[in-house]
């Protein structure tokens, strides 16, 4: 079976390579525009930065201009069939913000995941009524979010943790993460209840950071996400989450300073077993 493909991802690829090509040949976006006939380099500037779903056509075309060789033209047919698809459950994501959209294209193709949470528990392991509590407290911020769009959306996106070959998940908690907040105390319980359980599971890993690391500097204020995929010239990725709109990094340069903090994050953490424990525990408080 063909390996799973994030379309977020492959167009990022798509772009690179195309921009590659063009400086390679030394043409300008104005140049290539004007062979083609586009009306302004606004068309080619998204493709290149991976912001549009690509036409194969338009990307068949750069490809005779860049003079692609067949055997390097096949490999990027394929990735740009890949960035534009709307195969498989891709169809059934009509209803999600684009925010969530993009997080979910991520985690579809994605062989490895780790998130990393200093407040909240991360959307592929909340529970419906947890999640519904989340996103209505943010309605006053942004009252134009749908509340139960959201919470399917969230649930949707979770079916990638119970396909046959799912992605390895690791979830990086902050103790404050476990406190109940404002939460109703039967919501709070059967979150932390939800936490015991997935840790069941072969591919998921939970790992609690203790409070004290909170104050030893090494505490990141933003949550992440970081994604591998099954193709190792696929970008490793870095979302980070913010209130308004997300940030993508994908140089190396940012991944691997990320995977330094993951690894520190991961060292200071709870074992996975002391992790259950831990929760346990809070269960029963």
């Amino acid at each position: 079976m063909p390996l799973p493909t994030s379309p977020v991802i492959r167009r990022a690829r798509l772009g690179a390579e195309l921009r590659q090509l063009r400086r390679r040949e030394a043409l300008t976006l104005e140049q290539v525009c004007d062979r083609l006939g586009w009306a302004s380099t606004s068309k080619l500037s998204r493709i290149e930065l991976g912001q549009s779903r690509p036409d194969l056509a338009d990307v068949l075309d750069l490809l005779d201009i860049y003079q692609v060789p067949a055997s390097a033209r096949d490999a990027l047919i394929v990735i740009a069939r890949d960035a534009a698809t709307s195969r498989g459950w891709w169809k059934t994501l009509g209803e999600m913000s684009e925010r969530q959209r993009i997080y979910a294209e991520l985690e579809a193709g994605a062989a490895d995941i780790v998130e990393y949470q200093p407040a909240v528990v991360p959307g592929l392991l909340q529970t419906p009524a947890y999640a519904r509590s989340r996103v209505a407290a943010g309605v006053l911020l942004a009252p134009e979010v749908d509340v139960e769009a959201e919470v399917r959306a969230r649930a949707m996106r979770q079916e990638v943790l119970r396909r046959a070959e799912p992605p390895r998940y690791t979830a990086v908690l902050a103790e404050a993460v476990c406190d109940p907040g404002d939460l109703p105390v039967d919501v709070w319980r059967e979150q932390l209840r939800h936490l015991v359980t997935v840790t069941g599971l072969a591919h998921v890993t939970v790992r609690l950071l203790p409070r004290g690391v909170a104050g030893s500097g090494l505490h990141p204020l933003t949550p992440y996400s970081w994604y591998a995929f099954p193709d190792p010239a696929d970008p490793r990725t870095v979302m980070l989450e913010a209130l308004t709109t997300d940030v993508r990094l994908a140089t190396v340069l940012d991944v691997e300073r990320y995977e330094r903090m993951t690894e520190a994050l991961l060292a200071a953490a709870l074992s996975p077993e002391e992790t259950v424990t831990a929760l346990a525990r809070r269960v029963g408080e």
